[in-house]
C-alpha cells in the first residue's frame, strides 16, 4: 500500500530496471556459448550442457545487463507481448539460449527501444549485501544488514535466509506486526480484544495513512528522479 501510495506521484511511464551495457564476463560465458537444454524436450530434469560451437555477440542491437528483480510499467509489458516494431521477438529467440535470461532479456530490450529507453531508472528497488569480494550470489541477511536495509529506503530486500532475529526485527519495527498476528494497518481494528480477525476487518478499509516505511521510500524515489530528470536537463541544455 506505502508503495502505490509513493508511485501514485510519479509518471506512470517509468521502469525501474537496473541496468548497464558492461557485461563483462558475461559476454564470454553467457553470450557466446552455445547451450542445449534438455528440459525442453525431456520429461526428466537434468543440467544443460555445452557445445562446442560458438556464436558472435549481436550487431543488430547491443546487449545489456542487470538485476533480473525489476517493476516494469504497464505499456512496456504491453510493448514486449505484442512487439509490434518484432525488436521484442528477435531478442527473445537469442535470450532463449542463454543462461539467466532475466538478468539481460528486459535490460536488452528497453534499452535499444527507441520508445522507450528514454523511460528506465537505473534501479531495482532492492537492498542486497554481497560479499567482498563479490560472490555470483549475494549472501544471506542477518541482524548485521538491518540498520543498513533500513537506511537504504528500499522497498524490498534479499536474501533472507533462516535468521529469525532479523525476520522478528522485521515484523515489530518495520511492520508492527505481532507474533504469529497480521500487520497492522487501518483495515485491521484491534481496539476490541475479543472479536475474531473476521469480526475486526474494516469493511471500508481505502484510507491510507502513510508512515515512516511511505516517507522512506518517497525519500528513495524522489531522489533518483531528481538525479534523473537533473541529467535530462543537462542533456537539453548541452
Amino acid at each position: 500500500m506505502y508503495l502505490l501510495h509513493t508511485l501514485s506521484t510519479v509518471p506512470r511511464e517509468l521502469n525501474f530496471i537496473e541496468h548497464t551495457s558492461d557485461i563483462g564476463w558475461k559476454e564470454y560465458q553467457r553470450a557466446k556459448p552455445v547451450i542445449i537444454d534438455p528440459g525442453l524436450y525431456s520429461n526428466k530434469k537434468s543440467d544443460v550442457f555445452w557445445v562446442s560451437q560458438k556464436r558472435s555477440v549481436p550487431t543488430a542491437y547491443k546487449l545489456f545487463t542487470g538485476s533480473a528483480w525489476m517493476m516494469l510499467s504497464r505499456s512496456f509489458v504491453e510493448y514486449c507481448l505484442w512487439g509490434w516494431d518484432n525488436l521484442p521477438r528477435i531478442v527473445l529467440m537469442y535470450y532463449a539460449n542463454f543462461l539467466s535470461s532475466p538478468e539481460g532479456y528486459f535490460h536488452t530490450v528497453i534499452c535499444n527501444a527507441d520508445e522507450f529507453k528514454n523511460t528506465t531508472v537505473n534501479h531495482d528497488l532492492h537492498f542486497i549485501s554481497w560479499d567482498n569480494p563479490p560472490k555470483q550470489h549475494p549472501h544471506f541477511l542477518s541482524i548485521d544488514d538491518y540498520e543498513r536495509m533500513v537506511e537504504s529506503h528500499a522497498p524490498f530486500a534479499r536474501k533472507f535466509g533462516a535468521d529469525k532475529e532479523l525476520l522478528d526485527k522485521i515484523d515489530s519495527e518495520l511492520l508492527g506486526r505481532e507474533p504469529d498476528g497480521f500487520v497492522t494497518s487501518n483495515w485491521l481494528d484491534k481496539s476490541d480484544a475479543n472479536k475474531t480477525i473476521a469480526e475486526s476487518i474494516v469493511r471500508n478499509a481505502t484510507e491510507l495513512k502513510p508512515g515512516p516505511g511511505a516517507e522512506r521510500i518517497k525519500t528513495l524515489i524522489g531522489g533518483m528522479l531528481s538525479d534523473r530528470f537533473s541529467l535530462e536537463a543537462l542533456y537539453l541544455i548541452i
